[in-house]
């Protein structure tokens, strides 16, 4: 099991510490892994780029323009968090019915 995210964001050290041996990839140091990421924008489409995060404030217009694949892998940052890469399955974001879903898996 993955947790695409920041080491930093509390929502991902959350879901980090519900869900023992996960291992965490920080995309800003690591990167995310282009068929993770062609996965995840094929399934979740534009809620995968958070719009209201303090990185898509500082974003220009060209730059908010990219396609969502070229922004996330230019700005990580504005990539809603986390990504939870659980097999083949994915889940965007962390709340208890994300945390029983991925338990049903286990």
């Amino acid at each position: 099991m993955r947790i695409y995210g920041l080491k930093n964001c509390d929502t991902c050290r959350k879901a980090l510490k519900a869900l023992p041996g996960a291992e965490l990839v920080d995309v800003r140091a690591d990167g995310m892994d282009p068929a993770v990421l062609d996965a995840a924008l094929a399934q979740f489409e534009g809620a995968l780029v958070n719009t209201r995060s303090a990185t898509w404030r500082g974003l220009d217009e060209a730059d908010r323009a990219l396609p969502a694949r070229d922004l996330i892998l230019a700005h990580p940052a504005v990539m809603k968090r986390p990504v939870i890469a659980v097999g083949d399955a994915l889940f965007l974001g962390w709340s208890p019915q994300t945390h029983a879903q991925i338990k049903a898996l286990s």
